[in-house]
């Protein structure tokens, strides 16, 4: 397995659940970040990707908001050096035109100092949505086209695959959506055609390394034909 993709759902609702504060939620989600890290660097996997910050998330409270971006940037700032020394590479993948002023600058230091980076690409899906990365991908290819770079039977899987926000990262081999909840909320549909899906009923604070390894293995006990 080369990429192991996650949407890490229910952080609220664990929260809810332990009568908590939901911002409780999405602290103790973001210590299985870590978690996940650590089976994947023991796996050999090399690319790690998470639906941090979705499109629609946007709609959620001023408050909430406010309070994940300025954990992202503490968090990210102070695993920083960490992160270096695991040779970690992280990428913010999604629509930087959405990306917070707070978070901005934290993008930029974190993608240039972790750039060099080979055990382990860490891809934060941040103001990401599928179908905004396709249209994303279409104005991209059509404007080569008008340009005169491209022709239209030059189109193909691989121009759109190149033309997206992940290009150039191998498709997700597995999808793991922890939750209890069976849909893909517009997360990497086009890249994730042949994934593998696994649906936890645990939320995303309860995931141990335990369980993230046995998705793992699961994966490599399936037959994949791709059709054939």
């Amino acid at each position: 397995m080369q990429h192991l993709a996650i949407i890490p759902d229910g952080n609220r609702r664990w929260a809810k659940a332990n009568k908590l504060e939901s911002i409780f939620g999405h602290r103790k989600g973001l210590d299985i970040v870590k978690t996940a890290i650590k089976v994947c660097i023991k796996k050999r996997i090399k690319y790690l990707s998470f639906y941090t910050f979705s499109l629609e998330n946007f709609n959620r409270s001023e408050i909430e908001k406010k309070y994940l971006f300025s954990m992202l940037a503490d968090e990210f700032r102070s695993a920083l050096p960490e992160l270096v020394k695991e040779r970690i590479r992280v990428r913010f993948v999604g629509d930087s035109s959405y990306f917070p002023d707070i978070l901005k600058e934290t993008v930029i230091d974190i993608e240039r100092e972790t750039a060099n980076g080979d055990r382990l690409n860490l891809n934060l899906l941040f103001c990401y949505g599928s179908r905004g990365e396709v249209v994303h991908a279409a104005k991209a290819l059509a404007q080569k086209v008008k340009d005169g770079l491209l022709k239209i039977e030059e189109i193909t899987e691989e121009s759109l695959s190149d033309s997206l926000w992940t290009a150039g990262m191998p498709d997700p081999d597995l999808i793991v959506r922890t939750g209890n909840t069976i849909r893909t909320s517009n997360y990497l549909l086009y890249q994730g055609a042949y994934a593998e899906y696994i649906f936890l009923e645990q939320y995303w604070p309860e995931v141990t390394e335990e369980i993230l390894g046995s998705c793992i293995d699961k994966f490599q006990d399936i037959k994949r034909n791709f059709g054939s």
